[in-house]
């Protein structure tokens, strides 16, 4: 039994929630595979028809940090390190792989892996008050997980670049101009609204619904994995620079990073 993640489920609609019971909801290493366990187990579903994705408290603040099973410092070697960094990627590529339709439910803040998480779900819904940010170009990593070319399809590669490179908070507002939220509503109304999505798509013929939402995405994705295939190696690769881990130290030093190049 997952230790994170529950499936709930009603009618044609399922509802899968994960909470690490601090309301923060790191992605860490159990976490992950669980919520990847948990998309592989829609594969063979024929009565769900739509599938939301809400994290219990906050969406998630993105990867554990301080979880040992992402250290990547402990790999020994640069094939187990690359074999590490392969279970973001595969996370959100389980969810996009779903046939029936995903609906994120984004509540407080939803940040870095979550982000790439979301954009590879179908819609994402959001509290008022909550806010994206990938945090990884200031901690000294790329943006990986295969989110870069899904952000693009979504806002343009100007916005991406604006998501990406300047870690900045996206509110929930600017988030629905760009095309990054589909709906914003009143805090804690962002699963309720996620379930009356999930109603009108229950209430649709399957099939038809399932090969639109499989058309579009191999009209939307089709260059995604070549554009995108490196960057597991760019960040296995970025995380061994002098500017890595200065800016691992200025994170848990809670200062600002002195950035070299290096």
């Amino acid at each position: 039994m997952p230790d994170f993640v529950s499936i709930a489920r009603a009618g044609a609609v399922a509802t899968v929630t994960f909470d690490r019971g601090d309301g923060r909801n790191a992605l860490s290493k159990q976490l992950i595979l669980e919520l990847t366990e948990a998309a592989h187990g829609f594969k063979d579903d024929l009565e769900t028809q739509a599938v939301i994705l809400a994290g219990k408290g906050a969406f998630t603040a993105g990867a554990d940090l301080k979880d040992p099973g992402l250290d990547r410092r402990r790999a020994n070697g640069l094939l187990e390190r690359r074999h590490l960094v392969r279970i973001g990627p595969e996370l959100c590529e389980a969810w996009e792989r779903v046939e029936q339709v995903t609906i994120c439910a984004i509540e407080k803040y939803c940040i870095g892996g979550g982000a790439a998480l979301a954009a590879a779900c179908d819609f994402r819904i959001l509290g008022r008050a909550a806010h994206l940010r990938l945090p990884e170009i200031p901690l000294g990593m790329n943006m990986s997980w295969h989110a870069v070319p899904r952000l693009v399809s979504l806002i343009g590669p100007s916005r991406t670049k604006q998501f990406v490179i300047f870690g900045e908070k996206v509110e929930a507002e600017q988030a629905l101009a760009w095309g990054l939220a589909d709906a914003v509503v009143d805090d804690g109304q962002a699963l309720a609204a996620a379930q009356a999505w999930a109603a009108k798509v229950a209430a649709l013929p399957p099939n038809a619904v399932r090969m639109s939402k499989v058309s579009v995405n191999q009209a939307a994705n089709a260059l995604h994995r070549a554009t995108t295939f490196m960057d597991a190696d760019q960040y296995a690769l970025a995380t061994t620079s002098e500017d890595y881990k200065e800016a691992m130290r200025a994170f848990l030093e809670k200062r600002a990073p002195k950035f070299t190049g290096r």
